[in-house]
């Protein structure tokens, strides 16, 4: 084969490489994770869940996702991690359905905490699976890219739950059921070509370090651990304050005086705003820096997320969507990238999996505090103040983040 064909043949294979990867964040965090969102109003309004049973449903996937990156992180084994990969992609698709099926709201807590184990599973090893091969090509600026998968994922659920409640005769109140089973079919769907591109094992061992020179000394350890001990508490307050309207957005706005029916058209704005971030986030941290470039996200995102208490009207919540999607993911896949480019290669799969199951813990007890501090059955608000002051806090913490990172340069 020609050098030019060889090209075009490793652009190709990249190119289903990085959509196995962004279709698999399709189906795990787009459609197992957050088709919950737009569900819930419906299943509110038919099984007259309270917000603490809601957020109860919600904590149970987040600790599920907690352990699941805990058990991740315990995988060495590059073939076994393929395995897992395809293994909890099945189980992401099964659980979604699995909802569907019953109307127990302790089965209900069960599915939804093995969907969250899956997903986690999904994403630890498609992201050192995919952000591998990208390094072995030289091809790190295209990481971006792969975490658009999430937003493209929650768009696309939207978009199925506002078209399935205007189109069957059920409605929107007992449509509930065919929401849950919709997606559990486009998921399957979208598994088949996902399924055929992931790469294999050999692809995902030849991964070159972030950074050549090898971390020997005992003050350069203690350094990196500072680091990724700062950066996981920074994480973990983004995973606590993100989730507050990850969570319950589509219900704080369904709620608002005249936006009764604009929460699940919002949750489409959060999906696509999301789909390019990661890309243009990506683009300003390799101009300017990756410490800076969080600290603006995550400011961004503190003031979209307290929006809607500062203005209830349409232009403010449409605003507020469009900050929180266009930030949330932006941060997950600059903090996951950066993480291993300071991280020694050897440490950078086990670096990942440590900060998403700190990202785990904040998603787990960020429903359970916003439930608490509702002052009443629909308001938020209290609960909106407290997740964009984590956020803001997280923006400071990257201060002391980069002076870390100055000392392992």
């Amino acid at each position: 084969m020609s050098k030019a064909g060889q090209t075009e043949s490793g652009e190709r294979s990249l190119r289903k490489t990085l959509a196995s990867g962004i279709l698999a964040l399709v189906v795990a965090m787009g459609i197992g994770r957050f088709a919950y969102t737009p569900i819930l109003p419906a299943m509110q309004a038919t099984f007259g869940l309270s917000n603490g049973m809601s957020g109860a449903l919600a904590s149970s996937n987040y600790l599920g996702y907690l352990v699941g990156a805990i058990l991740a992180a315990a995988v060495p084994s590059a073939r076994r991690q393929t395995f897992l990969l395809r293994a909890s992609l099945i189980l992401v698709v099964l659980t979604t359905c699995l909802v569907a099926l019953t109307t127990e709201f302790w089965v209900w807590m069960a599915v939804r905490f093995v969907a969250g184990v899956a997903s986690a599973g999904v994403f630890v090893f498609a992201s050192g699976a995919i952000l591998g091969v990208l390094a072995s090509m030289d091809k790190q600026k295209l990481s971006g890219w792969l975490y658009s998968g999430v937003g493209l994922g929650i768009a696309i659920s939207g978009v199925l739950v506002l078209a399935l409640n205007k189109l069957l005769p059920m409605g929107y109140v007992a449509g509930w059921r065919a929401d849950w089973i919709g997606m559990a079919i486009l998921a399957t769907v979208l598994l088949i070509p996902c399924w055929a591109w992931i790469p294999r094992s050999e692809n995902e061992a030849a991964r070159p370090r972030a950074r050549p020179e090898s971390i020997t000394s005992r003050a350069r350890g203690r350094v990196v651990l500072t680091y990724l001990l700062l950066l996981s508490v920074a994480y973990f307050l983004e995973g606590t304050g993100y989730i507050v309207s990850g969570t319950f957005l589509v219900k704080i706005i369904e709620e608002l005086p005249g936006l009764g029916g604009f929460g699940t058209s919002a949750w489409i704005l959060v999906g696509l705003a999301a789909i390019p971030s990661t890309v243009l986030w990506a683009w300003a941290a390799s101009r300017a820096g990756f410490v800076g470039t969080l600290i603006v996200a995550y400011i961004v995102q503190a003031i979209g997320v307290v929006l809607p208490v500062l203005s209830g009207t349409e232009w403010a919540t449409a605003l507020s969507a469009i900050l929180f999607g266009g930030t949330f993911m932006g941060i997950v896949a600059l903090t996951i990238t950066y993480a291993r480019e300071v991280v020694p290669s050897q440490q950078a799969a086990r670096a990942i999996a440590v900060l998403t199951a700190a990202f785990g813990v904040g998603q787990v007890v960020g429903p359970l505090i916003a439930t608490v501090l509702a002052s009443g059955p629909k308001d938020f608000g209290p609960s909106l103040v407290a997740a964009s002051s984590a956020l803001f806090v997280s923006g400071l913490l990257m201060v002391a983040v980069g002076k870390c990172e100055q000392h392992l340069e």
